[in-house]
């Protein structure tokens, strides 16, 4: 799984815990459509703190709390280039 895949796996989780459109995190987050559909349908080769941080923000949540999920965790699962 790369990185990216492990990004739009937990803006996915997210969404449906919070009940939240897309549209409304594209609004919160100031990560806009185009970026955002890059990430979720897997053709982003990297995904930058700064978006990282625009998504938490979206969410209401840390960077930290974005992180601290399972996906992450598992790093020797992750591909990093």
């Amino acid at each position: 799984m790369t990185t990216n895949d492990a990004v739009a796996k937990r803006i996915k989780e997210l969404l449906k815990k919070n009940n939240m459109t897309l549209y409304r995190l594209e609004q919160k987050s100031g990560v806009y459509h185009g970026p955002m559909d890059r990430i979720l349908k897997g053709k982003n080769n990297t995904v930058t703190l700064s978006t990282l941080y625009k998504l938490a923000r979206g969410f209401e949540m840390t960077i930290l709390a974005f992180l601290d999920d399972k996906t992450f965790l598992c790093a020797e699962e992750l591909e990093i280039d």
